[in-house]
C-alpha cells in the first residue's frame, strides 16, 4: 500500500494518525506530494490524502482511508461511530472551513474565528460530558475520535480557540494530542508552523459561505437520541424503584440565610438596575431573570443559597430627574424603587433581598474600602478641567452643555460630540458654551479628582484571574472582555465626581465631591447584604466557603470582573470575589432596539397589561436567552413557541397523563409492570435529567430548558405509540399495559413539574397541586429519576395549563409596542388640550427625553473611555456610530413634531 499526503492539507492529519495506529499490520509506504501533483489518474484535479491499495484501487476520502486503517487494526464498526462521521461531514466541516478561512486567509481573530464553530464544539463537549466517557463512542478510542481530532487540531492547537469552559472537550483533545501517532502526524503536516501551514491549501479553496450570515435564530440545535447501554438501563430502573425513600431530608430554612461550614454556599447577585430606568425585557433576561433561574435551581439542589439585588440610586441622572419632577433625589429614589420592586414581584423573581444603595451601610462600607486603598497607596490625585455653571452652582456633565462646534461651526453641538460633523469634542473646546438648564455661559475651572491606580493593581488582578478562571464558569464573552482590557493596558480610573447626590468622599479637600457610581455601585451588593443582616461579612469576607455567582449583561463585565476585584484586592480585607461571572449578549426587539422614548418594545411595567401570564414571558425570554450571541424578541415567535412548545408539547403531555389517571383509573395511579421499552424510557429520561443538571451547573440556562421539552416529547411519543385510551378497552393484558403507560407518564409529569420550577414557578406549582405531588418531591431535584407517585397515589383535579395565543391578539400587541400608538396618544393629548400644543407635548415627552439623555450620556462615557484607552479605531468608530444614532433620536424627541416648527438656519 502507498499513502500519499501533502504538507498543509488538513485531511492528511487524521490519516497519518490512523496509519500510525495500524503500524506493523501491513506494509505501507508514505509519500509526500506537492499541492499540484495529481496522484489518482482518473481525477481531473489534485487530491490528497490518497491511499493506493495493493489491488491498484484508490481511496481518497479522509474518513474512508482512516476507516481502512482501523479495520486493519481489528476495530469493529458500530452505529454511533457512523453517526459521528456523518455529523463531522455535514455539520463540523462547513463550520470548521469557515473558521479556518477567517483565521488563516482573512487574518481575523477572536470571536470572528470561534463564532462559526462554537456550536459544534459545544455539541462535542455535551456529548462527552453527558455520557461520562473519555471518547466519543465509549471507553476506548474509535475511528470517530481520530477523524474529529484531525479535523479540529489545526484550530484547537491554539489554546485561544479551545474554550476553557468546555472541560470535557478540553480533556478529550489533550488526551488524543498527547498520543505518539497524533504527535507525529501534526509534526509532518504542520511543520512547526501551526495553522499557518494550511495557508497555501486554504487560499486555493473557494471562500466558504459564511455561517455568520445566517439569520439570528432562536431555535436550538437538533440532537440525536442517545444510544443506551444495558448498564445505564439497569441503573435507571434501580433509581426508579427506590421511590420517595431516595429523597434526602429538606435542609432547615434559616433567617437570615448565612454560610454553613461544610455545605455548598452559593451567593448570587443580579446587576443593580439604575433606579431611573424602567427595565425592558432585555434588562430583565440579562440579569434578574437569569439569576432567578439559577437561584431556584440551587435551592432545589439543597445548596445554601442567598440571592440579592437592589436599585442603584446615586448619580447625575437622579439629580436631574428630581429637578424635572419637582422632588428631592431621595423622593425620586423612593418612587422608582417601588416601581422596580413591583415589576420584579410580578415576574416572580425570588430575591432573598431586594435593597437599595442609598443607605448608611453603603456609605460606611464604601468609605472603608476607599480608606484602605488610600492607606496602601492605590489612590492618585489629578486635576481635571471642567465647565462650571455659576448660576446653577455646579460642574456640568457633558449632556448639559451646548455650543458652537470648534470644527464645523454647527451651533447646537453638545458637550461630547457634534451631531453634524460627528467629531468628538471636549466640552471646554466648545465656542459660546451654554448651560442647558439655565442658558447662562459656564466658565472653565479646574477640579481635583481621585483616581484608582489600576496599573499598580494589575499584577494582583492577573494573579487572581489565573487562579480563578480555570475550572470556573465565566462566560466566554466575560473572559474575552477582561482579557481585552488587560491586553490594552490598564489606566488610572477616576472615582470621584462633582455632584451632591452620592456617597461622600471622606478626604480633606474633597468634601464637596462624591464617589463615582462606577466605583461604589458594585459595593452596593455588600451594603444591601449588610442591611439584610449584621453578619454580612460571613458572606462577603469568606472566599474560602462562598461561591459568588454574578449575573449581568456584557456591558457590566469590566466593573464586576476588573474594577471591583481591583478595589477589593487593594483593600486587603479578604473580600469574596466573583467565582463565576455570567454575562449575556443583548436581546433586541423585533428588527431593532428597545426604546422607551419612542414607545418601541415591551418594558417591565407594560408586560402585565398584555394579558399574557408572567410565566409565559419567563419561558419565552429564557427560551431565547442571548447566551452565545445576540437574540431577538419576536411576537410571531412568541406565539409559535407558546402554541407549539408549551400548549402542544409540554402542556399536552402533562394534561393527558393526568387525565388518563382521572378518567381510566378513578384518580388513583395504577400498578406499573415495566417492559423493556419502559425501562429504556426511564433511562432516556434519566439521561436527559442528568444533562439538565450538567447544563444548569454550568449556568447554561437556555440549553437546560431544552432538556425539559425533550423529556416531554419523549413522553408524548410514548403515549402515542402505546395508545392507553385504546388498550383500556381491551384484554386484561391490554388494561395492565394501559395502567403501566399511564403510571409511568404521570410520574414523568411529576418530574417535569420540579425541573420546570426554576423557569415557570407558577405553572410548576399548578402541576404539583393537580397531581398532589408529595411535598418533599416538590422541593428537591435529584440527579436520578425515582418513582414519586407510586401505585395507589391519589391525584387532584386536572385542567389545562396553557391557553392558545391567537394571531389577532399578537398582531394588536405588535402594533401597540411598535411606537405607533405612542405617537397617536401624544397627538390625541395635544388636540384635546386647551393649552398651546407646545406646552402639552413638552410635558408629555419630558420623561422620554430624559431616558434618551441618560442613554446618550452612558454611550458618551463608553466612547470617551475607549478613546482614553487608545482602543482599536474600528471599535471606537462602532461605538461612535451608536452615539450618533442616539443623539439623532434625542434631537427628534426634543424637536417635538407637534410644536410649531421654529426653523433652522441654512448654511
Amino acid at each position: 500500500m502507498r499513502l500519499f499526503v501533502s504538507e498543509g492539507a488538513p485531511g492528511s492529519l487524521p490519516v497519518l494518525a490512523a496509519a500510525g495506529r495500524a503500524q506493523g499490520r501491513a506494509d505501507l509506504l508514505i509519500s509526500t506530494v506537492g499541492p499540484e501533483e495529481r496522484v489518482v489518474p482518473f481525477l481531473t484535479r489534485p487530491e490528497a490524502p490518497v491511499l493506493q491499495l495493493d489491488s491498484g484501487n484508490y481511496l481518497f476520502s479522509t474518513s474512508a482511508i482512516c476507516r481502512y486503517f482501523f479495520l486493519l487494526s481489528g476495530w469493529e464498526q458500530d452505529d454511533l461511530t457512523n453517526q459521528w462521521l456523518e455529523w463531522e461531514a455535514t455539520e463540523l466541516q462547513p463550520a470548521l472551513s469557515a473558521a479556518l478561512y477567517h483565521l488563516v486567509v482573512q487574518g481575523k481573530k477572536g470571536e470572528d474565528v470561534l463564532g462559526p464553530v462554537r456550536r459544534a464544539l459545544t455539541h462535542i463537549d455535551h456529548s462527552l460530558s453527558r455520557r461520562s466517557c473519555p471518547f466519543l463512542a465509549g471507553e476506548t478510542e474509535s475511528l470517530a475520535d481520530i477523524v474529529l481530532w484531525g479535523a479540529l487540531y489545526p484550530l484547537l492547537q491554539d489554546p485561544a480557540y479551545l474554550p476553557e469552559e468546555l472541560g470535557a472537550l478540553h480533556s478529550w483533545f489533550q488526551t488524543l494530542s498527547s498520543q505518539e501517532p497524533c504527535q507525529r502526524a501534526a509534526e509532518t503536516v504542520l511543520k512547526q508552523q501551526g495553522v499557518l501551514a494550511l495557508r497555501p491549501y486554504l487560499q486555493k479553496q473557494p471562500q466558504p459561505s459564511s455561517l455568520e450570515g445566517r439569520a439570528v435564530s432562536n431555535e436550538p440545535e437538533d440532537e440525536e437520541l442517545a444510544t443506551l447501554s444495558e448498564e445505564e438501563i439497569a441503573m435507571a430502573v434501580a433509581a426508579w424503584e427506590k421511590g420517595l425513600e431516595s429523597l434526602p431530608q429538606l435542609r432547615p430554612q434559616q433567617n437570615p440565610v448565612l454560610p454553613v461550614a461544610g455545605e455548598r454556599n452559593i451567593l448570587i447577585t443580579s446587576a443593580l438596575p439604575y433606579v431611573n430606568n424602567v427595565p425592558h425585557l432585555g434588562n430583565i433576561i440579562g440579569c434578574v431573570l437569569s439569576a432567578d433561574v439559577f437561584a431556584r435551581y440551587s435551592r432545589l439542589r439543597q445548596w445554601n443559597t442567598l440571592y440579592l439585588c437592589g436599585t442603584d440610586e446615586y448619580g447625575t441622572a437622579t439629580e436631574t430627574k428630581a429637578v424635572e419632577e419637582g422632588l428631592t433625589p431621595q423622593e425620586i429614589c423612593d418612587k422608582y424603587h417601588v416601581i422596580h420592586a413591583d415589576i420584579y414581584r410580578w415576574f416572580n423573581i425570588s430575591f432573598d433581598i431586594f435593597g437599595r444603595t442609598t443607605t448608611p451601610q453603603q456609605t460606611t462600607i464604601t468609605q472603608d474600602i476607599f480608606q484602605r486603598l488610600l492607606a496602601r497607596g492605590f489612590v492618585l490625585q489629578d486635576t481635571v478641567e471642567q465647565l462650571r455653571c455659576e448660576r446653577c452652582a455646579r460642574f456640568l456633565a457633558d449632556r448639559f452643555v451646548e455650543g458652537v462646534c470648534p470644527f464645523c461651526g454647527y451651533e447646537e453641538a453638545r458637550g461630547d460630540q457634534c451631531d453634524k460633523c460627528g467629531k468628538l469634542i471636549n466640552a471646554i473646546e466648545l465656542k459660546k458654551p451654554q448651560c442647558k438648564v439655565c442658558r447662562s455661559c459656564p466658565v472653565v475651572k479646574s477640579s481635583q479628582h481621585l483616581f484608582l491606580d489600576l496599573p499598580k493593581l494589575g499584577k494582583r488582578l492577573e494573579e487572581w484571574l489565573e487562579k480563578t478562571l480555570p475550572g470556573s464558569d465565566w462566560t466566554p464573552n466575560a473572559r474575552f472582555i477582561i482579557r481585552s482590557w488587560l491586553r490594552d493596558g490598564l489606566k488610572p480610573r477616576c472615582i470621584t465626581r462633582d455632584l451632591k447626590w452620592g456617597t461622600p468622599v471622606p478626604l480633606e479637600g474633597f468634601e464637596d465631591k462624591v464617589f463615582y457610581v462606577w466605583f461604589d455601585a458594585t459595593i452596593g451588593y455588600l451594603s444591601i447584604t449588610a442591611n439584610y443582616t449584621d453578619q454580612w461579612e460571613k458572606w462577603w469576607k469568606n472566599p474560602e466557603q462562598v461561591s459568588l455567582y454574578q449575573f449581568m449583561a456584557k456591558d457590566n463585565v469590566p466593573f464586576h470582573g476588573l474594577v471591583f476585584p481591583c478595589s477589593a484586592l487593594g483593600a486587603e480585607d479578604n473580600y469574596t470575589l466573583v467565582s463565576h461571572l455570567i454575562a449575556t449578549e443583548y436581546l433586541n426587539y423585533e428588527d431593532g432596539k428597545f426604546s422607551k422614548s419612542r414607545g418601541v418594545g415591551v418594558f417591565g411595567d407594560m408586560a402585565q397589561d398584555t394579558g399574557i401570564p408572567a410565566d409565559i414571558w419567563r419561558f419565552y425570554l429564557l427560551y431565547i436567552r442571548p447566551e452565545g450571541q445576540d437574540s431577538a424578541f419576536s411576537w410571531t415567535d412568541l406565539l409559535l413557541k407558546n402554541n407549539s412548545e408549551l400548549l402542544n408539547n409540554l402542556g399536552n403531555f402533562i394534561n393527558r397523563a393526568g387525565m388518563f389517571v382521572s378518567k381510566f383509573f378513578g384518580g388513583f395511579v395504577p400498578e406499573m409492570v415495566l417492559t423493556s421499552d419502559d425501562r429504556r424510557l426511564l433511562a432516556h429520561v434519566g439521561l436527559e435529567l442528568r444533562h439538565y443538571h450538567q447544563l444548569l451547573e454550568k449556568v447554561r440556562i437556555r440549553d437546560a430548558l431544552r432538556s425539559i421539552l425533550t423529556i416531554s416529547r419523549h413522553g408524548n411519543q410514548y403515549i402515542q405509540v402505546n395508545e392507553p385510551w385504546k388498550r383500556i378497552k381491551g384484554s386484561e393484558a391490554d388494561r395492565q399495559r394501559a395502567g403501566t403507560v399511564t403510571g409511568l407518564a404521570v410520574n414523568i409529569a411529576a418530574l417535569l413539574s420540579v425541573m420546570l420550577q426554576p423557569y415557570m414557578p407558577t405553572v410548576s406549582a399548578t402541576i404539583q397541586a393537580q397531581l398532589q405531588v408529595p411535598p418533599p418531591a416538590c422541593s428537591i431535584l435529584l440527579t436520578d429519576f425515582p418513582c414519586t407517585l407510586p401505585a395507589g397515589h391519589q391525584i387532584g383535579t386536572v385542567s389545562p395549563l396553557f391557553q392558545k395565543l391567537e394571531n389577532d391578539l399578537i398582531e394588536s400587541l405588535r402594533q401597540r409596542f411598535s411606537g405607533g400608538q405612542l405617537e397617536e396618544s401624544l397627538a390625541l393629548k395635544a388636540k384635546a388640550s386647551p393649552k398651546p400644543v407646545a406646552v402639552e407635548t413638552t410635558t408629555a415627552g419630558a420623561q422620554q427625553i430624559q431616558v434618551l439623555m441618560d442613554e446618550v450620556t452612558k454611550q458618551g462615557n463608553i466612547v470617551r473611555e475607549l478613546k482614553a484607552q487608545k482602543a482599536d479605531k474600528n471599535q471606537v468608530a462602532a461605538e461612535v456610530a451608536k452615539l450618533l444614532d442616539l443623539k439623532k433620536q434625542l434631537a427628534l424627541a426634543e424637536g417635538k413634531p407637534l410644536e410649531t416648527p421654529k426653523g433652522k438656519k441654512k448654511k
